[in-house]
């Protein structure tokens, strides 16, 4: 018995139990044993994490094709798991410590700290796991992995060491993101580009030769910059070749001021001739993109700040070597001082010697780390890399050949713009918590990868043996004692960027590198749904690392989803205060309400609008459906054993049966072209317009009346019908529809594990005719069967006759409505010129028609009569004598008016659209907020035309 009242909550929690219980969501069941698998693999959220609108919109999708593949017969393997996350875990339990006032990181030591974290993880590391459950996924839960399980670590040690083994991991001395704060490098995914106003000073380089007067520009060379501190590391000054005003000093020299080192001018096309003075300061050691001019030029590359931002001149070999004598000083009065205090110092000192031009105010990004918030700091710094430019390749052409395409089809150019350009992969970070860079060092800093302590010791300890550094006898005692090798032989203490072990993620997670069953059968996965952030950070690394491990492209598909944002379009942030939390979304409207939501805006290549409001809306879906269900119930619409809708011989019936098939038609080959708008809003309309709004009320004479065949088949279709919309829409709202599936009637079977209703394909009543006609062996029975074996029913007479009804009746109320005529008022329908078959039509439907559109009667006529309406449906003309109804003259002059008003709005919005400094300058969201507008001004405009067209005719 279906409960009067829709409780999201009651049902949430129950059906979870039992998809839990029934191991509904397992792979490899033993009934999918010769099923083709399907795989997806969760993109690991954070462990650290909690679940966000993009996590539920990316879980979302992932299960509505999961729900639905299973479904359709596939093995489902949807991979679940967690990221260990290092730099948001570390913060995390440092954080902890510190609140506790419990001894820090470094005053507990690393073995003591990292088991902190372990002890962290395992009290609240499945937060967000839960929290994607609340959601509905469907994931293989028995199958969770986290990145530093055992198995996914020895998968992550052997790559490491291939790849080293190969010469793809290196290391080298190159600039990288610096967080001073955290004191560790950090991906590009972790920096943040902020918006400051700042300063631009503009320098005097005295140039080497002449004597240097501010006032003779002759004598110096003046350079932009926005970072006056970094200046103390300048190796160049850089002109463009071709800058007529100025190309002449290419060649010459400058005396670096304050320092007094002399560095070249030189000619590089990186100087904008027509940008500030025309010339730049080139400081390689603090600059991306003077780091690869001094690579062109072989310039040195001078570090003057340390790990924490500040100034380290003291001591520093590469800032005294060249410093003129006496200029020490500078070095002293800065040393250890903040890179934001040196910079006034320093300013202040330039200034008081003339080298200072003028100081311009300046607006410009500056990047800080997404956690720290501190601002990043181009460093120079021994660090590990992957040759990525090499293991591009591969990935390249995987997505040129078509064996891995990505949906939209657009991201592929940003993918072969980002790929083909790509830089060396710096893979260590400053860290403690994380997998632990697989090299140890010898006493002479050689370096020695393995796998295992074990092996690296043994190959250290053979060579040094072979090297005669040390005897046989010592390296067997060290080799059996680790007390004994202490500090002759170390482990490399920083970790590995999360995104190496997460590029693993499709082929470790299933028991690589052993050769399992797991991996055989379910690699490569078949489609990777993620947001379009991170295509360079993990989609790029997974297809470069399954390529060249697995041979294979990590999968066939990249679907890349947008962006959830407010209902406005902006996007949300915590300082705006515009963050909707999913998980109060739920509380409030239910799990399916936001999913649904969710998937009806999931256009592609646009972002998703949300309110709490649209949510709510989707929960009246969910309620739509639910009374329509307990209406059927309460009618006694029950499905026979056997009943087969191709059988039934009402023509209502035989209308929702064809209905129905187009409905699964175009939601099923949605989802097969990943459209899973599209695919929600044809379950929406067919839900609430078509069998709700339509055919039960439509079917509500025959329910009320005597029993009959026609009521009984009635009951039936009523039934089969809503189980077909349960099964279509269980992708999109999994726990209501299971709820409903297991109350409307005695199942041996979950809904989710039902089968999904087959995709129509076109069967015509002819064919239908003729197998009741032919013999056995005729060739017209083969294509027929074939037909409706693929689950089609298709009957266009039944179409033709309840469409004109509803069509008819849509026509008048959308009349009414645009006449502001109330909808309770009864008025006159003539059919002009109506064919016979409109005729018996309109009998057969008179009273329903009548009720339906508040008619007052319906009357036939050659031709409309004078001051009528006249309507077009399905080719024939209908008419409203609205004479007396309304006044038409003052309804043709509101028009008029809403039509002027409409094209102000066109014109207000093509100005601003048409306004390149406008579209160029303001954010996204508002242009295509603007854009909306402007698409319903246009169509508001065609509707109200259309009305005043008619009324015209009507005078």
């Amino acid at each position: 018995m279906i409960e009067k009242n829709y409780q999201p909550a009651d049902i949430e929690s129950r059906m979870s139990r039992i998809w839990e219980e029934s191991g509904a969501f397992k792979a490899g069941r033993p009934e999918r044993r010769d099923a083709a698998p399907f795989t997806i693999v969760i993109p690991p959220p954070n462990v650290t994490g909690s679940l966000h609108m993009g996590h539920a919109l990316n879980n979302t999708l992932q299960d509505i094709l999961c729900r639905f593949e299973r479904m359709r017969g596939r093995d489902v393997l949807w991979q679940p798991g967690t990221d260990h996350a290092g730099i948001a875990t570390q913060m995390v339990v440092e954080r902890q410590l510190m609140e506790r006032q419990e001894p820090g990181r470094r005053d507990l030591g690393r073995a003591k700290f990292l088991e902190r974290v372990w002890q962290w993880k395992a009290e609240s590391g499945d937060t967000i796991v839960n929290q994607l459950k609340r959601l509905g996924a469907s994931c293989d839960w028995s199958r969770e992995r986290f990145t530093m399980d055992e198995g996914l670590s020895r998968a992550v040690a052997k790559v490491f060491v291939e790849l080293h083994r190969e010469g793809l991991i290196y290391k080298d001395k190159r600039l990288v993101n610096w967080d001073p704060k955290l004191l560790t490098a950090i991906s590009d995914l972790e920096v943040q580009q902020v918006e400051v106003k700042g300063s631009l000073w503009y320098l005097r380089y005295p140039i080497q030769g002449k004597n240097f007067s501010p006032d003779d520009p002759a004598t110096f060379v003046v350079v932009a910059t926005t970072r006056p501190e970094t200046m103390l590391g300048d190796t160049a000054v850089a002109i463009h070749p071709e800058n007529e005003r100025i190309g002449h000093l290419i060649g010459q020299h400058v005396i670096l001021p304050l320092v007094g080192r002399r560095i070249p001018i030189i000619g590089d096309d990186y100087a904008d001739p027509e940008k500030g003075s025309g010339a730049v300061k080139i400081t390689p050691a603090h600059d991306f993109n003077d780091f690869e001019v001094g690579k062109r030029h072989g310039l040195p590359q001078i570090n003057v700040f340390d790990r924490e931002g500040c100034m380290a001149l003291v001591d520093n070999e590469d800032y005294l070597r060249g410093l003129p004598e006496g200029a020490l000083m500078l070095a002293e009065e800065l040393h250890n001082v903040d890179r934001f205090a040196a910079r006034k110092k320093i300013v202040a000192r330039l200034e008081d010697f003339g080298f200072l031009e003028k100081i311009e105010p300046n607006t410009h990004m500056v990047p800080h780390g997404d956690r720290s918030g501190v601002v990043i700091e181009p460093y120079l710094t021994d660090q590990w890399y992957v040759d990525a430019k090499t293991m591009a390749q591969p990935a390249i052409a995987a997505v040129r050949s078509g064996a891995t395409s990505f949906v939209p089809k657009n991201w592929e150019k940003t993918y072969f713009e980002w790929m083909e350009n790509i830089q060396p992969w710096c893979i260590s970070r400053q860290l403690w918590w994380g997998h632990q860079i697989p090299a140890w060092y010898g006493p002479d800093g050689k370096v020695f990868v393995a796998e295992t302590e074990d092996e690296a010791v043994g190959n250290a300890l053979g060579y040094y043996v072979e090297q005669e550094v040390i005897t046989p006898q010592q390296g067997r005692e060290m080799a059996q004692d680790p007390a004994k090798r202490e500090g002759f032989i170390t482990r490399d203490e920083d970790v590995l960027d999360t995104w190496f072990s997460s590029g693993l993620w499709p082929f470790s997670t299933l028991g690589w590198p052993d050769e399992t069953p797991e991996v055989k059968r379910y690699y490569p996965t078949n489609v990777l749904v993620t947001g379009w952030d991170i295509i360079f950070f993990w989609v790029a690394r997974m297809m470069m690392m399954g390529l060249h491990f697995m041979k294979d492209a990590p999968f066939s598909t990249v679907y890349i989803h947008r962006l959830v944002r407010d209902e406005k379009g902006a996007k949300m942030s915590k300082s705006k205060g515009n963050v909707i939390d999913p998980l109060g979304v739920i509380d409030d409207f239910g799990a399916d309400a936001l999913r649904f939501a969710l998937a009806r805006g999931a256009a592609l290549n646009h972002d998703i609008k949300l309110s709490p409001q649209l949510v709510e809306t989707n929960r009246n879906f969910a309620t739509k459906l639910w009374n329509a269900c307990r209406f059927a119930e309460m009618n006694g619409c029950e499905k026979p054993d056997g009943f087969d809708p191709v059988n039934a011989r009402e023509t209502l019936n035989r209308w929702i049966a064809h209905e129905t098939s187009r409905a699964t038609r175009e939601v099923t080959e949605a989802i097969e072209f990943y459209r899973f708008n599209d695919a929600a809003n044809a379950i929406y309309r067919f839900v609430w317009n078509v069998y709700c709004d339509w055919y039960l009320e439509l079917a509500k004479p025959v329910l009320m009346a005597e029993e009959s065949a026609a009521k009984t088949e009635t009951r039936a279709m009523i039934a089969w019908a809503r189980d077909e919309i349960l099964k279509l829409l269980h992708p999109f709202m999994p726990f209501i529809t299971e709820e409903l599936w297991a109350v409307t009637a005695k199942r041996d079977q979950l809904l989710v594990l039902a089968e999904w209703p087959r995709k129509a394909s076109t069967v015509t009543p002819e064919q239908i005719a003729a197998m009741s006609m032919a013999g056995p062996g005729d060739p017209v029975i083969a294509p027929a069967m074939a037909a409706l074996d693929a689950g089609d029913f298709s009957d266009p007479a039944a179409e033709a006759e309840i469409g004109w009804v509803v069509d008819l009746v849509t026509a008048i109320r959308s009349a009414k409505s645009e006449m502001n005529i109330p909808p309770a008022t009864l008025i006159p329908l003539v059919l002009s010129g109506a064919s016979a078959e409109t005729k018996e039509r309109a009998a057969r439907w008179n009273d329903i028609v009548k009720r339906l559109a508040r008619l007052a009667e319906i009357t036939y006529a050659d031709r409309p009569p004078e001051g009528a309406v006249q309507l077009l449906v399905r080719g024939e003309v209908v008419a409203l004598p609205l004479k007396g109804v309304i006044d038409l003259s003052a309804e043709k002059a509101r028009l008029d008016k809403e039509i002027v008003k409409a094209d102000a709005d066109i014109k207000r919005v093509d100005a601003k659209l048409g306004n390149e400094k406008f579209v160029a300058n303001a954010p996204e969201e508002i242009v295509e907020e603007e854009k909306e507008k402007r698409e319903a001004a246009v169509a508001r405009k065609a509707k109200l035309q259309e009305a005043l067209e008619r009324l015209k005719m009507a005078s």
